[in-house]
């Protein structure tokens, strides 16, 4: 693995997850950092792998409403289950536009993010922090159509912004750009359940938020049922996986 402007020796969130879901694009940096977390919070290994499978419950039922055009800010490395491969899988004339600020993630997307024919999947590297670069990239234009609606995916990244980044003002400059009958999908780390706000993470900079401030990424939206719950519990058909740290809320709003 070989990308510019890399430090193997600064971790990266989307690395460090990538080594949670079984992946082998991490430095030995990045997996310090996982085992560490492991080693306090054993069941944050099935919460990941659950955070993963909320993604694919949210795009599946967003489908299910007629959306055919996805922005997935902080996408990480690709994995199986990635957006455009649900969406795709349902509807093959679905678009994706992908934004992570990893340059790995980056050369991977290159490599393996290949969308139906019928549809389109693009990749560009850009911050959720300065969110100009990501609604005035060509790429992201070419890709989806801003006067139709479209599903803003933020799984899992919104905890590693400073409130002092202001993320809900990222947040809602994204969505303020799309049309009433888009959505917003996000998960957000939490010690409003079982979750300790000792969780150890080194220079990741974890944020937790309560219920309350993960809502305030929803104003001009109406949240869905079932609505602010622990994500492995939003629209989770079956029996709840055993072993997974109750630490992550899931919601999905409908911008009105």
């Amino acid at each position: 693995m070989n990308a510019p402007n890399v430090d193997p020796n600064v971790p990266h969130p989307a690395r460090v997850y990538d080594y949670w879901l079984g992946g082998k694009d991490n430095y030995a940096a990045d997996r310090a950092v996982a085992e560490a977390v492991m080693a306090a919070t054993p069941g944050v290994v099935t919460g990941a792998r659950e955070n993963r499978a909320f993604l694919g419950r949210a795009v599946r039922w967003l489908c299910e409403q007629g959306v055919d055009q996805f922005l997935d800010l902080g996408s990480g490395i690709p994995a199986s289950g990635s957006t455009h491969e649900v969406a795709q899988g349902l509807n093959p004339a679905a678009r994706v536009a992908y934004v992570d600020n990893d340059p790995v993630v980056l050369v991977h997307a290159r490599a393996l993010l290949r969308g139906a024919p019928e549809g389109r999947t693009t990749y560009i590297e850009a911050d959720l922090r300065r969110p100009r670069t990501i609604l005035d990239s060509p790429e992201v234009r070419a890709t989806l159509d801003f006067s139709r609606p479209i599903a803003v995916i933020i799984v899992g990244t919104l905890t590693h912004l400073r409130d002092e980044d202001d993320p809900w003002a990222a947040v809602r400059a994204c969505t303020d750009a799309t049309v009433p009958g888009s959505y917003l999908a996000l998960t957000h780390l939490t010690a409003d359940f079982e979750l300790a706000d000792g969780f150890p993470t080194g220079p990741l900079q974890v944020t937790h938020r309560t219920g309350e401030q993960v809502l305030r990424f929803f104003d001009g939206f109406q949240v869905v049922e079932p609505g602010l719950v622990w994500a492995s519990d939003w629209k989770h058909l079956g029996a709840l996986p055993t072993g997974s740290v109750r630490g992550a809320y899931g919601v999905v709003g409908r911008k009105i």
